[in-house]
């Protein structure tokens, strides 16, 4: 028999509902951060939850690169409203978001997998922006260079509760933006292209 092609028509541009959505999330990370971050504390580490929310952004639309990168950039102009250095949060913020942008490529087979991979993408990517972070940070103040290992649980224990948080809200997010899991897109593709093949 022969073979058919299944043409997908993508849509251009953001949709105006996950602009909404990016706006919601960024703005109560700031709020969660100004508010709850202040008692939030687990042995001397704290959740970033501005690093949280675009990483929570970022895996629930699964945007092109460049999103994510106006995600990151959104993140850092965000952050300079917080006590901190000025300016360092954009180059911070931008390499996480870019780094959880090419991290949610990796397809997931099932809703296990999917939970997972989404926080570790998070964890990996709070690594990136926190390392990155640390190290402008030291390079503006031209600090001891040996002192930069007390910041390493710092940022490993801001990873972890980051990653723990987006795991948490993954699937009532999914849920509630009434969003299709990644893995029943794979299944539902490859259903199609065994129908198509028979």
């Amino acid at each position: 028999m022969e073979k058919r092609e299944l043409k997908v028509e993508e849509k251009k541009g953001i949709p105006l509902q996950d602009l909404l959505l990016t706006a919601v999330l960024l703005a109560a990370g700031a709020v969660l951060k100004f508010f709850v971050g202040q008692f939030v504390n687990f042995f001397g580490m704290k959740p970033n939850f501005i690093i949280a929310m675009y990483c929570m952004i970022i895996v629930l639309l699964r945007p092109k690169i460049w999103y994510s990168i106006i995600v990151g950039l959104l993140a850092g102009a965000i952050c300079q409203f917080f006590p901190g250095t000025v300016g360092l949060n954009f180059a911070s913020e931008l390499a996480g978001a870019l780094c959880m942008g090419l991290l949610i490529m990796i397809p997931a087979k099932n809703r296990p997998v999917e939970i997972v991979l989404a926080a570790v993408s998070t964890f990996l990517s709070t690594i990136v922006s926190g390392g990155l972070f640390t190290v402008l940070l030291f390079v503006f103040i031209k600090s001891d260079p040996s002192a930069m290992a007390a910041y390493v649980p710092i940022v490993l224990g801001t990873a972890t509760l980051n990653a723990i948080i987006v795991a948490l809200l993954y699937v009532p997010l999914m849920k509630a933006t009434k969003r299709p899991f990644v893995c029943d897109k794979y299944a539902t593709a490859e259903a199609a292209e065994e129908v198509v093949e028979e």
